[in-house]
């Protein structure tokens, strides 16, 4: 402890705009900083978020980037660290691939608790996923709790069947809702947006998310290409940024459809995009809990999402579930029909925001830091280490 403050450190990879980073930022505002102290320990170059961390009075340390071959020197770095800062009452390990390395060491140097946080439901393709799997293979006997955002994420990354024997502590993700609710006449932010990338008379397919092999932008192209027979004022709007984001657009221009969706790039105010958007589609591979299918809730918009999906996500009668396996041109008929139930619902009134059955469901983020203080306090005093 320090001052009398539990003195909490989050693992994760970085603090750029992501869906993950997001969600620890949102509880850092939000968390009693009398009771709690809210530190950082990355490994990525300085993101977006980080003034803001440091604004808030939490500390940001870094260790050198795991890449197998420095196995070795980033549990020396580990070890030093942790050695260094006997403050550290909590580890929650967000960064749960190289966890089974640095939860024992920052046991070793006397960390009370450790706490992996299982936030992806799947891996990465390839070699890398190979790896993430392997050292994540015993990661469930390497830490004092295993926590997930949902029973998905827990399984795949402490093992299948876990969550439903209930050795895997869920905690979802929280947000700040209020945000999201839309304006009354949906004639400011939403159209704001519209007007500025010309979409002023368009039917918007929309999309958030980073372009990574998960969120399966390349199928989302073909539902939009479906989409775009059926309605010609179709088009897509797409936010965000990633690994994949050059590829992507290869793909729409070879489809021959570059005029009609727009690149956005990163954005920090997706509470206007989700105003813009007509119907949201959602056809991840995979996903721990997807923030952006509760902002949507949250705004009033149709959310159609992939079955892979947790089902934690659908809170609201505004999603729909699709089977990923299914064609494009069923998606494009699904999110068609998703769209014209609700146009007949509500007609041009806007979007009807879904907030009071979210807050219900555990997401409002006020009410989860509140929540999130407790849980530390006990983990810590069942922990029966005295850190007065």
């Amino acid at each position: 402890m320090e001052n009398g403050k539990i003195v909490c450190l989050q693992v994760i990879g970085g603090l750029s705009m992501g869906g993950a980073e997001s969600r620890v930022m949102d509880i850092a505002r939000h968390i009693d900083k009398n009771k709690i102290c809210f530190d950082f320990l990355l490994d990525e170059p300085p993101g977006f978020y980080e003034p803001e961390a440091l604004e808030l009075g939490c500390r940001i340390y870094r260790v050198p980037r795991f890449r197998f071959f420095n196995w070795f020197q980033y549990a020396h770095a580990m070890d030093r660290f942790f050695a260094e800062h006997k403050e550290i009452d909590i580890v929650q390990g967000s960064l749960t691939s190289t966890a089974s390395i640095y939860m024992p060491i920052a046991k070793k140097n006397g960390v009370p608790v450790t706490m992996g946080y299982a936030r992806s439901a799947g891996v990465d393709p390839g070699p890398k996923g190979w790896l993430t799997r392997y050292l994540r293979r015993d990661l469930f006997h390497k830490c004092d709790i295993a926590a997930a955002v949902s029973s998905e994420a827990g399984d795949s990354v402490y093992g299948k069947g876990r969550s439903a024997k209930g050795e895997v502590m869920i905690i979802p993700d929280s947000f700040e809702l209020d945000k999201f609710i839309p304006d009354a006449d949906k004639t400011e932010r939403g159209l704001a947006i519209r007007k500025r990338y010309g979409l002023e008379d368009a039917f918007v397919v929309g999309h958030i998310g980073r372009f990574h092999y998960a969120k399966n932008h390349e199928f989302l192209l073909k539902i939009f290409a479906k989409i775009r027979e059926k309605k010609e004022n179709a088009r897509l709007l797409l936010a965000g940024t990633g690994p994949l984001f050059d590829a992507v657009k290869k793909q729409a221009s070879s489809m021959g459809i570059e005029k009609d969706v727009v690149f956005a790039g990163q954005t920090d105010e997706p509470e206007a995009f989700y105003q813009a958007f007509d119907v949201f589609v959602f056809p991840s591979r995979y996903e721990g809990l997807p923030g952006t299918v509760i902002e949507a809730q949250t705004a009033g918009v149709p959310c159609l999402m992939s079955d892979t999906i947790t089902k934690e996500a659908a809170v609201t009668d505004l999603v729909r579930v699709c089977k990923l396996d299914k064609s494009a041109d069923i998606w494009a008929d699904e999110a068609c029909d998703l769209y014209g139930m609700w146009k007949e619902k509500y007609g041009d009134k806007g979007h009807a925001s879904r907030i009071d059955d979210l807050k219900k469901a555990g997401f409002d983020v006020k009410t989860e830091a509140v929540r999130l203080e407790e849980l530390y306090a006990k983990l810590l005093n069942d922990s029966g280490i005295n850190r007065q």
